[in-house]
């Protein structure tokens, strides 16, 4: 379908790239592998308990 506003396709975009530096370890204090580490960081970031 598609994306009706330019903003919400660059956000989208902007949090797969957050993902991926997630994903590789890219983020200071994150190594890379530490799944655990990071469900925490996102859990934190959204409020929601994990």
């Amino acid at each position: 379908m598609g994306f009706f506003f330019f903003e919400t396709a660059w956000r989208t975009v902007q949090g797969f790239e957050v993902m991926n530096m997630l994903r590789k370890g890219q983020l200071q204090g994150m190594t890379r592998g530490d799944v655990r580490g990071q469900v925490a960081l996102v859990a934190k970031l959204f409020g929601v308990a994990a």
